[in-house]
């Protein structure tokens, strides 16, 4: 199980990127178009800049739902390998079987 400080920061990383989308959205738009001027380039650049650093989806991590595990995720299933693992041996996950052979 993962410290619960770093799920709940990952959590309030979350949220944040959730609330400055549509700013961060606004302010990319009007950096990455052709028709904008130098200056208002640079006053995009600057309030992206002041925006927090936890507003950034890049920020955001990975974690397994089941233990907030951060390494070994596997996006399709939303959890680390580790958990992947024992419940497919366990039959909790629908089509995934133990290969042998």
């Amino acid at each position: 199980m993962a410290k619960t400080s770093k799920i709940v920061k990952n959590n309030d990383r979350k949220r944040k990127v959730s609330l400055w989308a549509e700013r961060r959205a606004a302010a990319k738009k009007v950096i990455n178009s052709p028709k904008s001027t130098v200056e208002e380039v640079d006053a995009a650049v600057a309030l992206l800049q002041k925006m927090p650093r936890d507003a950034s989806p890049v920020r955001v991590r990975n974690r397994c739902s089941q233990s907030g595990r951060p390494r070994g995720f596997v996006r399709k299933f939303g959890i680390s390998r580790v958990a992947l693992r024992k419940l497919a041996l366990e039959g909790q996950i629908p089509g995934v079987v133990k290969s042998s052979w």
